[in-house]
């Protein structure tokens, strides 16, 4: 009986999260003036999908979505894997006030750094750039703790016998650490790539020109051009459209999510 109220709740939770996306695709997959008018005979259609893409550059948007996206995961899981191997393994001073300040850096509201780092961007001459959209986003106190975390648990024998087999501490990183930490690279790389992607605010501030604009930020203004009616079938399609990269990435990596980050850190 405890069985099946379990799956009678998780279904329910599962419909719930379902039906607005659902309802988002119905939307975008029907004419403004049938949605409008008659919304119980509603003839699916793609009108709405090509009026967005003749409205805005929504092709340029996603490309930007994507090079910044992919750009800042990667970075963001290369330097988390090397910062929290260096904690976890080698000691030197002053290593736990460091780390103790990159726990703090987590308890900082994002928008508190909005402003100093728009002065940075203008500084270096970064703004309305992709290093302006990238940079930023690679530098992660999430990301070591997590990584950290991880190699405190993983077994030294390996490290060991790679050493002694004439590996340094670099090779013994790539070559056998780094591939046995793939369930918490991809954990990190899945949460940083759909918060990367979703971004909005930091987008917004440091581009001005539409040819850097991300598809988060250009649906935005998209909306924000309507003047005394919402179009919503347009809408709700560039949202389609912004949502595809999200889903394909948790499909792709939902087993690794389901799976604790730290299973297979033990080696025998």
């Amino acid at each position: 009986m405890k069985k099946i109220f379990l799956y009678f709740i998780l279904i329910l939770t599962a419909v719930s999260m379902l039906v607005p996306f659902l309802v988002m695709l119905l939307i975008s997959l029907s004419g403004e003036e049938q949605l409008l008018i008659n919304y119980k005979n509603i003839n699916l259609t793609f009108l709405s999908y090509g009026n967005v893409f003749n409205s805005i550059p929504v092709i340029k948007y996603f490309l930007n979505s994507i090079i910044t996206a992919v750009f800042t995961t990667a970075g963001q899981v290369l330097i988390s894997a090397f910062a929290g191997y260096g904690f976890a393994r080698f000691k030197f001073k002053g290593k736990d006030i460091l780390f103790f300040i990159i726990i703090l850096t987590m308890m900082v509201p994002p928008q508190v750094n909005i402003v100093p780092l728009f002065w940075l961007m203008c500084k270096f001459g970064w703004v309305n750039t992709y290093q302006a959209l990238i940079v930023p986003g690679i530098f992660g106190g999430f990301g070591v703790f997590m990584m950290r975390q991880y190699f405190l648990g993983f077994s030294t024998e390996l490290e060991d016998a790679s050493k002694i087999d004439g590996c340094n501490s670099l090779q013994t990183f790539f070559k056998v650490v780094f591939p046995c930490a793939l369930p918490a690279v991809a954990t990190l790389a899945i949460f940083t790539f759909v918060t990367t992607w979703n971004s909005f605010m930091w987008p917004l501030i440091v581009t001005n020109t539409e040819n850097m604009r991300t598809l988060a930020v250009g649906l935005a203004i998209f909306k924000g051009s309507f003047r005394e009616l919402t179009l919503w079938g347009e809408l709700m399609a560039g949202a389609c459209i912004c949502s595809i990269p999200v889903i394909c990435v948790f499909i792709f990596g939902k087993k690794y999510l389901i799976n604790n980050p730290l299973d297979g850190a033990i080696k025998e």
